[in-house]
């Protein structure tokens, strides 16, 4: 995010002003830690699709209910606009309703980064040892409903359960949209073929359960309330991997540079006489005014996806919580509420704050002959930098970031838990981060190849559909303010997002409880036709 601290002296009062603004730094190389999307990503564009400034993104209504159906659960991930659509036969030709989140309307700018990582991260959490695949009942029915400390789901047989489906124009089932009910992804794991032409079998896993619709109408886990993991956001992702090749995701709130400029010769003419009692209302409104609207682009990913609609909500978002306009949780306090006078009583010097979401720097951990990946627990952080404000709207980039400035960004991610617990878009957007390395290590490692498997329907946009979502185009400034001692106004003008998982992560063998344990499952899978999930 970058955020422009403004400041002018008035006769009594002092207002702080935040501006949601920015693109990603023009001098930024990639890869580099504190800087974020290089000017030459390869964007998609704008998004041409929705509706312009200050779109609010309601449900209009729709579902919500704890106990819904699976008609009810089907119409969160699409809205049938054709009789020959996803709910009929798994193809897909619906679109996504707006749905709330949190009462947040699309005002924000992002740039998501995956990161790897220099130094090693041993994993926080020691899985139960799962029982060897030759002991599991796979004549049984099983639910995928029921609690699992590990439970595999094969992709492999996924796809193919999934085409069978197709074939014979069943609805897909439940456990299909919510991968067996899989609350996160902890492991991937790569069966080797039995024979030179057999095809082995690729496993992600990880704790299981039941799910639920809550009532801001997301797939979460029905004991903890967190986000559970997609089908849908699996898809989009693994197809722009195919599609861009390891290049990093992200989505930008780029202000116009007219509009900078014009709203630089604001500040000056403004600040050549005292802010008239009252006047407060109509200097904001003159501020935000000039920078207009902004506009939102895509770096890597299809706009009209639920993945990347959900990186401009959970950018936006933490920058409501970073302006005072969204509350935080304990240990989090709005940059603004953080600003003070400099010792001298005067107001801090003027600097752009730049906030983004990136991949905690990490180590995936694997066994001895790299066919078992532990994937770190914890994975989105958000970074910092200070930018300065040239005349002609120009950022200049400092690669550096001031105490307050590193303070916010610090603190949302040594809380981000607690974040995810109040706001579960921060449990979606970390459900992202985490298949994004998957499909990282998938795709690093040559993971299909060794296996012998090629994906086709899961990646083929033709065969099988996904919903299409609406995400604005433009969007408009938020302004917040505050008074400190009766003098002074500060604004601010904000910032990104980038995602760069080739980029931001290692693969080093390593040693973990959970490793050794989950190793003793190699070398078996199961081969019952249909099952495509055991635990």
């Amino acid at each position: 995010m970058n955020s422009l601290l403004i400041c002018r002296v008035l006769r009594c009062w002092l207002a702080l002003a935040l501006v949601t603004v920015c693109g990603p730094p023009a001098s930024a190389q990639p890869g580099a830690f504190q800087q974020g999307p290089p000017a030459n990503a390869g964007s998609l564009g704008k998004n041409r699709q929705g509706g312009g400034a200050a779109n609010v993104l309601g449900r209009n209504g729709q579902g919500g209910a704890a106990n819904a159906d699976f008609d009810t659960l089907i119409d969160l991930i699409q809205s049938t606009v054709e009789p020959d659509t996803w709910e009929e036969n798994g193809t897909g030709e619906g679109t996504i309703r707006p749905f709330n989140i949190n009462g947040v309307w699309v005002d924000a700018r992002g740039s998501l980064k995956f990161s790897a990582t220099k130094k090693k991260m041993l994993l926080a959490r020691v899985v139960a040892k799962a029982p060897p695949l030759s002991e599991l009942d796979i004549s049984a029915e099983h639910d995928a409903r029921q609690s699992s400390k590990l439970r595999y789901v094969s992709l492999p047989r996924l796809e193919a359960e999934i085409a069978r489906h197709q074939k014979e124009k069943l609805p897909l089932e439940e456990a299909m949209l919510t991968l067996a009910g899989l609350q996160r992804v902890e492991y991937v794991i790569a069966y080797p073929p039995t024979s030179e032409n057999a095809t082995g079998d690729l496993v992600i896993a990880g704790p299981a359960g039941d799910w639920q619709i809550d009532d801001g109408g997301r797939l979460v886990s029905s004991v903890s309330g967190r986000p559970v993991v997609r089908l849908d956001d699996l898809l989009s992702l693994w197809r722009r991997e195919v599609q861009f090749r390891g290049k990093p995701l992200g989505c930008s709130i780029v202000p116009r540079q007219e509009a900078l400029a014009r709203t630089q010769e604001f500040l000056n003419s403004s600040a050549a006489k005292p802010l008239a009692v009252g006047g407060r209302g109509d200097w904001l409104a003159g501020l935000r005014d000039n920078l207009g609207a902004q506009d939102v682009e895509f770096y890597h990913v299809d706009p009209n996806t639920r993945v990347a609609r959900l990186l401009l909500l959970a950018d936006y978002h933490m920058k409501l919580v970073g302006m005072g306009l969204a509350e935080g949780t304990a240990g989090v306090e709005s940059y603004l509420d953080t600003v003070e006078l400099q010792a001298d009583g005067t107001a801090p010097p003027m600097s752009i704050l730049r906030w983004w979401f990136s991949l905690k720097s990490s180590t995936v951990l694997t066994n001895e002959d790299s066919s078992v990946f532990a994937l770190p627990e914890s994975c989105v952080q958000v970074l910092s930098e200070n930018e300065l404000l040239a005349a002609r709207g120009e950022r200049v980039h400092t690669g550096q970031s001031d105490a307050l400035n590193r303070r916010f960004a610090q603190s949302f991610t040594k809380n981000y838990r607690a974040l995810t617990e109040k706001y579960p878009l921060y449990g979606e957007l970390e459900r992202l981060f985490e298949l994004s390395l998957v499909l990282e290590v998938i795709r690093s490692q040559g993971l299909v190849e060794r296996v012998h498997w090629q994906p086709s329907l899961l990646v083929d946009t033709t065969r099988m559909g996904l919903p299409g979502v609406r995400t604005p185009s433009t969007v408009e400034t938020v302004i917040n303010h505050r008074v400190i001692r009766r003098r002074h106004i500060i604004a601010g003008v904000s910032g990104g997002v980038w995602v760069d998982a080739a980029q931001r992560m290692e693969v080093s063998p390593g040693e973990s409880d959970a490793l050794a344990k989950i190793q003793s499952t190699i070398g078996e899978t199961v081969r019952d036709g249909g099952t495509w999930w055991w635990d």
